[in-house]
């Protein structure tokens, strides 16, 4: 019997890319996401079009999975990888953009919730949980003020999760991406360090979920200098990246 994953995000860049590749390794792919043209390139996969920010939606669909993993014979999933969510600057501090604010936050992080209400009762025990994070966690990076604190707001839920769950033998993962080519990077007008492919991300993630590590970061160069940065006193490293915020951003790399 193959082994079950769900990915959200799954219509581009990186959720898409695993799609696939799990889908090579044999596994039955459970895929989500807003783009049904998108998804449909995905012949072999379970596909479920719905808005990860409307809860309704998302219920209706863990309903649907649920249908089809019992006409598989399937329980529950084995691994459940929460990617979808998106990214928008804050141009303008002293303008700050409340509601492009509370868009991203809903997006990247509420919307969490909501999978995790929905989907996470379906994920067997010592199944495994991975959430969506960003290297951004690890330093602050101009015009990020919205999407840097989901993602590190995704961080400590994943550490809280992997407490909670562990009486379950529930596995919890936070994936971190450097910058990754896909549909929404390719919108930045920055340079983009060490950007590695949405294959190559697939690839470490994948490894990194095998290996059951609980934080996977790549790339290992872009990560470690990016904490190698924070270690140092805060007013060296608030004048290097205060230098950089013209031209400089960290960006998300999930699709949706």
């Amino acid at each position: 019997m193959s082994k079950t994953v769900l990915i959200t995000g799954a219509s581009s860049g990186i959720g898409l890319q695993l799609a696939k590749d799990y889908l090579a390794q044999g596994w039955s792919v459970f895929a989500c996401g807003r783009n049904l043209d998108a998804l449909n390139q995905l012949t072999d996969a379970y596909l479920y079009s719905f808005d990860v920010t409307d809860n309704q939606q998302v219920i209706d669909a863990a309903n649907r999975c649920q249908q089809d993993l019992d006409k598989l014979g399937q329980l529950q999933f084995d691994l459940i990888i929460l990617n979808a969510g998106n990214c928008e600057y804050i141009t303008d501090a002293r303008q700050f953009d409340a509601e492009l604010f509370a868009r991203v936050i809903n997006v990247n992080l509420i919307s969490m919730g909501y999978c995790l209400g929905a989907f996470l009762p379906k994920l067997k025990a010592y199944g495994h949980l991975a959430l969506m994070s960003s290297s951004a966690i690890y330093l602050p990076f101009p015009q990020a003020e919205a999407y840097g604190a989901s993602k590190v707001a995704i961080d400590y839920l994943g550490h809280t999760l992997r407490l909670d769950l562990a009486p379950h033998h529930i596995e919890v993962s936070v994936i971190c991406p450097g910058f990754v080519k896909t549909p929404l990077t390719d919108k930045n007008q920055f340079d983009m360090p060490m950007r590695i492919t949405a294959q190559q991300a697939s690839s470490r993630i994948i490894n990194g979920l095998h290996k059951k590590q609980y934080q996977i970061h790549f790339p290992k160069r872009f990560t470690w200098l990016l904490k190698m940065v924070s270690w140092l006193p805060r007013a060296w490293w608030q004048k290097l990246m205060a230098s950089k915020s013209a031209d400089v951003t960290i960006e998300g790399e999930q699709g949706s």
